[in-house]
C-alpha cells in the first residue's frame, strides 16, 4: 500500500482494499463502500450534487465484476448502488437493507486537501447501520441532524398535501350544501301547488276566504245589479224545472233537431282551391324558389302551415327574408343554427320591416348573434312595430337593451318563456317606450318579480295588453296598483297560473276596466262566485274569456253554485263573446248550457272539455243555436254518445276531443294565435 492508503487506514481504522466478503467475515461492515464513494467522487468530479435527489440502491442493480461470489476480487458499485445491499457471508445471509434518502447538498470541498467532503454522506450511511455506531461515535450527532432534517421536510410535504386534500373536500362539501339549499328552495316554492291541506287547514282556509269575500261585499248593495237580477231569474227557472210545470229549458232539451237528409253534403266542409294549394306548397316547401310578389297575408298562412309541418329550415327562412320584407312570421325556428341565422339576417334589408315573429329562437339567437344581426346598429329596425321572441331562452338583459336601441318605434313585444330576463331588464326596457308600448307579454319569466316592475308599468301611457301568466309574484297589490294606473285603456289581461290572486283583484278590475275585452283566469283556485259578479257588473264587452280549471266555490250564505253563477254571468256579459273556455269546471251543467244557447250565439270557439254533467241534449241545443260556432272542444267528455255527434244540424262546427275524432289532425286548432296590435291600428311614430 502507498503512503496515501496508509493514511486512510490510520484515519478510518479500516482497510479500504478488502473485498466485501472479507469485510463481512472480519466484522468491518461497509468499509469498502466508503472507499468506493471516494472513487465515485473522483470519477464524477464536477457533477452537481446540489439537487437533493433521493438515491435508492437495489440489489438487482449491483454490478459485480466476478462470477465467483467467494473470490477475492472486489465488487464495484456505481453511485446509485450505495446504501442498500444483500450479501451472503459464511453461508448465513446478512441483509442489513439500508434505505438512504441522501441529501448531498451539504457536500463541499475540503479547504485543506481540496477533496470532496463526504462527511454528510458518511453520517447518513453510518446512521443507517447499527454496527457502525461502535466505530464512529463522533458522527452520531451529525447523522441525527440529517435525519431530523429529512423528517421535517417530509412532514412539511405531508402537511401541504393534507391541506390540499382538506381544501378539496371542503369545496365539494360546500358545493353539495349549496345544491341542497337550492333544491330545497325550489321544492319549497313548488310544493304548495301539489300539497293537499288537512281537514282543519281546509276549514281554516275556507273561513279566511269567507271573511275576505264579506269584506269585499260590505260596501256593495247589488240587489238591483244586472248580475243579481240574472241570478234570480235563473233560480226561478230552476225552481220551475224541479216543479211539476214543464219549464222552457226542459222542453228545449227535448227538442234535439234531427239530422237532415241532405246534411251530409254540407258537413263535408269542402276546402277551397286556395287552401289545397297552400297545403301542397307547405308539404313541398323545400322546392319553393321564390316568394316574390306574394302578399303578406298569404305568406303568413303559408309560414303557419310550414311550421305545423315542422319543416321550417334555413332555406324557407331565407325566402321570407329575401328582398325588403314588411312581415316575417315564423312560429318555430328551433331547427336553425347560429351560423344560419347570422347569415340570413346579417344581410336582410329591415328598413321596411314592421312585423317580426321569431318564436322558439333560443338555439340560434343568443345575445352576441342578436348584436351582430338585428341589433347591429342604432335604428337598425326603424319601422318595426311588433316583435315576438317567445322561447328565446338565451336572451338576457343585455340583448334586450340592444334591441330597444335598434327598434325605437316598438309597440308590441312578446318575451314569454325568456327565462334569463330579470326585473331590472324589463324595467329598463319598458322605460324606453313609455309613450308607445301597447302590448307586453312576459308569461313564464320566472326571474321577474312583479312588484319590482310595477313602477315602470304604471308609467306606460298606452298599455292595452298585459300578460303575466305563470309569474308567481303577481298578487292582489300588483293588480290593484296596475289597474288603477292603466285600467282605463286596458283591453286584455292574462293572469293564468297567478295563484295568489283573489276576488279582491277582480273587484278592482271590474271597477276600473270598462273596456276590457279579453281575460284569462285559468288555474286560479282562490276565486269564488263573487269574482264573476264583479266582472259582470263592470265589464260587459268581453270577446274572449278563459275560466278553465276554476271551481268558483260559493261562500257565506249563498245558495247558488258555480253553474248558476256562470250562467248569470253569460246572461249579462255573454252577448259579445266569440271565445269561451270553461274547461274542467266540474259544476257546469244545464244552466250554463241554456245561457250559452240563449245569449252567446256569436261564439266561434267553445271549450267544454271535462264538463261531464252536460248531456247530449244540452250540447245539441248549444250547437244548433250557435250557428257561428266553428270549433267545439270536448276532451274528457266520455258521456257524449253518437246521438249528439250524428244528430246535430250545424254543418260548420268542428268537434274535436271525442273518442271518434281525429285529434292529431286538429292540433292547429287547440290554441289559435292572435294577431298583435288587434285592438288599435298600427301607428307610425316616425
Amino acid at each position: 500500500m502507498g503512503s496515501g492508503e496508509n493514511k486512510e487506514k490510520e484515519k478510518w481504522g479500516l482497510d479500504l482494499n478488502l473485498s466485501i466478503q472479507e469485510e463481512f467475515s472480519t466484522g468491518l461492515g461497509f468499509q469498502d463502500f466508503l472507499g468506493e464513494e471516494k472513487e465515485a467522487e473522483n470519477d464524477h468530479r464536477g457533477h452537481d450534487f446540489g439537487r437533493g435527489s433521493d438515491f435508492r440502491i437495489r440489489e438487482r442493480d449491483l454490478a459485480v465484476e466476478t462470477d465467483d461470489f467467494t473470490g477475492s476480487k472486489r465488487l464495484r458499485y456505481t453511485i446509485e448502488e450505495k446504501g442498500k445491499a444483500k450479501v451472503d457471508c459464511g453461508g448465513s445471509q446478512v441483509s442489513p437493507e439500508i434505505d438512504l434518502n441522501l441529501d448531498l447538498r451539504g457536500f463541499e470541498k475540503d479547504p485543506v486537501e481540496g477533496k470532496m467532503d463526504t462527511r454528510p454522506f458518511e453520517a447518513e450511511l453510518l446512521g443507517s447501520g447499527p454496527v457502525m455506531h461502535n466505530f464512529f461515535p463522533d458522527r452520531i450527532e451529525r447523522n441525527t441532524q440529517v435525519e431530523n432534517y429529512d423528517v421535517s421536510r417530509k412532514d412539511i410535504v405531508f402537511e401541504h398535501r393534507k391541506e390540499i386534500a382538506l381544501s378539496s373536500v371542503r369545496k365539494r362539501q360546500s358545493r353539495r350544501k349549496e345544491q341542497k339549499l337550492m333544491q330545497r328552495e325550489i321544492a319549497r316554492n313548488v310544493a304548495p301547488r301539489f300539497a293537499h291541506l288537512g281537514p282543519q287547514e281546509q276549514i281554516k282556509q275556507h273561513k279566511e276566504k269567507k271573511v275576505k269575500s264579506r269584506e269585499v261585499d260590505l260596501d256593495l248593495d247589488d240587489s238591483q245589479s244586472p248580475f243579481s237580477m240574472a241570478l234570480e231569474a235563473i233560480k226561478m227557472r230552476q225552481s220551475f224545472r224541479k216543479g211539476s210545470l214543464t219549464s222552457f229549458s226542459e222542453s228545449f232539451f227535448k227538442q234535439v233537431p234531427a239530422k237532415a237528409e241532405d246534411c251530409n253534403v254540407l258537413k263535408r266542409d269542402v276546402p277551397t282551391l286556395l287552401d289545397l294549394s297552400l297545403k301542397a306548397l307547405a308539404k313541398n316547401a323545400d322546392a319553393i324558389v321564390s316568394l316574390e310578389h306574394v302578399p303578406d297575408k298569404l305568406r303568413h298562412r303559408l309560414s303557419q302551415l310550414v311550421s305545423d309541418c315542422g319543416v321550417v329550415d334555413a332555406q324557407f327562412v331565407e325566402l321570407l327574408a329575401r328582398g325588403s320584407p314588411t312581415e316575417i312570421r315564423l312560429r318555430n325556428i328551433s331547427r336553425l343554427t347560429e351560423e344560419e341565422f347570422a347569415k340570413i339576417f346579417s344581410v336582410c334589408d329591415t328598413k321596411d320591416l314592421t312585423v317580426l315573429q321569431l318564436d322558439l329562437c333560443g338555439r340560434c339567437m343568443p345575445d352576441y348573434i342578436l348584436r351582430d344581426t338585428l341589433a347591429r346598429s342604432s335604428h337598425r329596425l326603424p319601422s318595426l312595430a311588433t316583435i315576438s321572441l317567445k322561447g328565446a331562452h338565451r336572451l338576457t338583459d343585455i340583448g334586450l337593451t340592444q334591441l330597444a336601441v335598434s327598434a325605437p318605434a316598438l309597440q308590441s313585444i312578446n318575451l314569454s318563456q325568456c327565462s334569463l330576463l330579470t326585473s331590472q331588464g324589463i324595467s329598463d326596457f319598458v322605460s324606453c317606450f313609455e309613450s308607445t308600448l301597447r302590448e307586453l307579454y312576459i308569461d313564464d319569466c320566472q326571474n321577474i318579480d312583479a312588484t319590482i316592475i310595477l313602477p315602470a308599468l304604471k308609467k306606460l301611457k298606452c298599455l292595452e295588453v298585459l300578460s303575466v301568466a305563470g309569474i308567481e309574484t303577481v298578487c292582489d297589490n300588483f293588480v290593484i296598483g296596475l289597474v288603477k294606473a292603466c285600467g282605463i285603456n286596458m283591453k286584455e289581461l292574462g293572469f293564468a297560473n297567478c295563484v295568489q290572486l283573489t276576488d279582491i283583484s277582480l273587484r278592482i278590475v271590474g271597477k276600473n276596466c270598462p273596456n276590457l275585452c279579453a281575460l284569462d283566469l285559468s288555474y286560479l283556485h282562490n276565486l269564488t262566485d263573487s269574482a264573476l259578479k264583479h266582472l259582470a257588473n263592470g265589464c260587459q264587452s268581453f270577446r274572449r274569456l278563459k275560466l278553465r280549471r276554476n271551481d268558483f266555490r260559493f261562500f257565506g250564505s249563498s245558495t247558488h253554485d258555480s253553474d248558476e253563477a256562470i250562467a248569470a254571468f253569460l246572461e249579462v256579459s255573454g252577448q259579445s263573446l266569440d271565445t269561451l273556455s270553461v274547461n274542467n269546471i266540474h259544476r257546469v251543467a244545464h244552466n250554463t248550457a241554456i245561457s250559452i244557447a240563449k245569449c252567446s250565439r256569436n261564439l266561434v270557439s267553445l271549450d267544454l272539455s271535462w264538463c261531464r254533467k252536460l248531456t247530449d241534449e244540452a250540447l245539441g241545443m248549444i250547437v244548433d243555436c250557435c250557428l257561428s260556432l266553428k270549433l267545439l272542444k270536448l276532451f274528457g267528455c266520455t258521456q257524449i254518445t253518437e246521438a249528439f255527434l250524428n244528430g246535430h244540424s250545424n254543418p260548420r262546427v268542428r268537434i274535436i276531443g271525442c273518442k271518434t275524432g281525429p285529434v292529431l289532425e286538429h292540433l292547429d286548432a287547440l290554441e289559435p294565435q292572435e294577431n298583435p296590435l288587434r285592438y288599435s291600428p298600427l301607428t307610425s311614430f316616425c
